[in-house]
Parts: C-alpha cells; sequence; structure tokens
C-alpha cells in the first residue's frame, strides 16, 4: 500500500480513535381517551341511559420510523462488483450548490431482500484521503469496507449500511483543494456534500427518518472533512469517524479569507458546544506528531459533543493501515447509530 498523497504527508496530523459504545433509545406514546357512564334511566319508556357527550379521543398515529424514496430516480450505472454486490455510479448535479461531481453507491445485501422490503437503512458516506478528484478509495479493494459491513451484518455485529462515496475536489492539484467548504469565489463544495447529497440520498433510497441514522467517516484529508461536516451540520449527521485527520484548513483558496477559513475549521468547531454529535477520532501510533495533534483536539471537545480517543498500536499513515480499522469503525458506528427501521 502507498502513503497517502503529499498533502497527508504535510498535515501528518490525522488521526484514530474508536471503540465505545453508546446505543440511540427510541420513543413511543399512547394516549387513550376515556369516556363516562350515564345514571340508570327514568324514563317511562324504559329507554336506554343516554350516552355520555365525551367522546374518546382518538390514538395519534405513530410518527414514521421510515422515509421512502421521495424522486426522482438518478441515473446509477454498476462501475464495479465485488464479492458482497455492485458499487454504482452517477454524476449528481446539485440543484442548491450548482456543483456536478461524481457519486458512488453501495446497497447492502439486505436492502434487496424482501423481509427489508419496508426498512430504511442507516446512511454511512465516506470521504477519501488524497485529493480525492474523480475517485474515492472506498471503492476500490484497497479499503474493502464492502464486504467487511456485509460480513459484519450477517454476524449481528455491525448495520447494513448504505454507502455513500462522493469525490471531494473538482481538480487534482493540490493549490485547487477546496476542503469540503464553499469557500469564496469556488465551487460550492461544502453545500454539495452538506446538503444535495443527502437530498439525492433520500430521493433514491429507503433510509431512517431523521438523523439518527446517519454517519460521516473518512481517512487522512477524508477525516477532516467528516469531522467538519458533522461539526457544521448537526442537524443531519448523528456520528462521525475521522480517522488520522488534521484539522487547520490549508488550502491556498483560503488566502484573503481568514474570517471564512476559520469558520470551516474544525479545530475551531469543536470548542463552540454547538454540535450534539459523537465521534471516534483516531491517530497512528507510531507517529508521536501525529497522536499529539489528535489528542489536543479530542481535549478542546465541548459538550453536548463528545469525541473518543483510539490510538493504532504501531499505526502509520498508510492506506494499509486504515484497512485494519474498518472492522472497529463499522462496530462504533453501529453502537452509536440507529440501525434497519421499519414501521
Amino acid at each position: 500500500m502507498q502513503p497517502q498523497p503529499s498533502r497527508a504527508r504535510r498535515r501528518a496530523v490525522r488521526t484514530r480513535t474508536l471503540l465505545a459504545g453508546t446505543a440511540a433509545a427510541a420513543l413511543a406514546a399512547a394516549l387513550t381517551g376515556c369516556g363516562s357512564s350515564g345514571g340508570p334511566s327514568n324514563s317511562q319508556d324504559g329507554a336506554k341511559p343516554a350516552a355520555s357527550s365525551a367522546s374518546a379521543s382518538p390514538t395519534p398515529p405513530k410518527p414514521s420510523k421510515v422515509l421512502m424514496p421521495t424522486g426522482p430516480a438518478a441515473d446509477l450505472k454498476k462501475v464495479r462488483d465485488t464479492e458482497a454486490g455492485p458499487i454504482m455510479m452517477t454524476t449528481l448535479n446539485g440543484p442548491k450548490s450548482g456543483v456536478s461531481g461524481k457519486v458512488w453507491v453501495w446497497l447492502p445485501p439486505q436492502y434487496n431482500d424482501p423481509a427489508y422490503a419496508k426498512h430504511g437503512f442507516p446512511v454511512l458516506t465516506l470521504y477519501a484521503g488524497g485529493q480525492s478528484a474523480g475517485y474515492n478509495t472506498w471503492t476500490d479493494n484497497q479499503l474493502p469496507i464492502q464486504k467487511i459491513d456485509a460480513e459484519l451484518s450477517k454476524a449481528g455485529k455491525a448495520h447494513p449500511f448504505i454507502l455513500i462515496m462522493p469525490v471531494q475536489n473538482l481538480n487534482s492539484s493540490e493549490s485547487k483543494a477546496l476542503e469540503c467548504s464553499d469557500i469564496p469565489g469556488q465551487p460550492k463544495i461544502g453545500t454539495w456534500m452538506a446538503e444535495d447529497i443527502p437530498d439525492f440520498v433520500r430521493a433514491n433510497f429507503r433510509t431512517v427518518k431523521g438523523r439518527d441514522g446517519w454517519g460521516l467517516m473518512g481517512a487522512s484529508t477524508g477525516a477532516f472533512c467528516s469531522a467538519k461536516l458533522a461539526l457544521q451540520h448537526p442537524e443531519t449527521f448523528k456520528a462521525a469517524v475521522p480517522i488520522d485527520g488534521y484539522f487547520n484548513p490549508d488550502s491556498p483558496l483560503w488566502h484573503g479569507h481568514e474570517q471564512e477559513r476559520l469558520a470551516n475549521s474544525p479545530g475551531q468547531l469543536v470548542a463552540l458546544g454547538k454540535a450534539d454529535v459523537r465521534m471516534l477520532a483516531t491517530a497512528g501510533g507510531s507517529n508521536a506528531y501525529e497522536t499529539g495533534l489528535v489528542k489536543a483536539w479530542v481535549k478542546k471537545a465541548a459538550p453536548p459533543l463528545t469525541v473518543e480517543y483510539y490510538e493504532q498500536p504501531g499505526g502509520k499513515h498508510l492506506t494499509s493501515d486504515f484497512k485494519k480499522m474498518i472492522p472497529d469503525t463499522l462496530q462504533w458506528l453501529s453502537k452509536n447509530l440507529a440501525g434497519p427501521e421499519a414501521d
């Protein structure tokens, strides 16, 4: 396996954290009306007592747990077969952002199982390391998360996730890095990721209603994106796993826009106490600079945000070590996100 591109090297601030469990609670309410009975009749014709004028209150319908696809259907084409089913791809033209980019999709085997026909599924969006312009490393055999998720969900150890794998940049040059943000004067990739992609998912697939089934994960540059987007959009995402990440935006495109840069900095957002989100931040144990960076970031977390830290023993900033993290991170996400739901 090859190290992530030079950007990852320069930001050798990537982090690993995992293992924690917090189960999400579900609320159900039942309302029962009560009636009253009338006294005996003293009418001469022996008529039955008059019914009480108070009528039973109707029981309100339970809120739906499932969001069915709203359409319109995207043009998804199979681009690769895996041992756990096909990976599909489409080009998403974001109506809110104006950005056009590739998005890959994998559906767990349970999605097309008749036993799950009325279930909504949790969604996990995966961000790649490096520039991720025209590719996403979670779609190839270097990071076989599809196979691992299928195996773990079959064993009851992880949720069967819908996996969404978008590009992160529109140009392969690091001097044009958009850092998953709406940088002034640049394509609104932040809006594309945070709004257009979730809208696309809800339009095409059965999902868990609300944010409880929505998570983010990424390695290296993708860790920055997963941390930043979860902190900025807790109304959409409930949990995130930044693997070996950095937290300070450093794209040259921020030049002259310091206020906006800080507003998109996970290093600043983590301490604001505005995001009710759960995170697992990880770092490779063989890199003292990286572990120090991630630990310092974790310590800044302000409630209601919770961030757990995991240090991979002997871990390096390599795709081969990111791969080793997949089973544990999927299980952590499954403990902190809702699983498939049916009404």
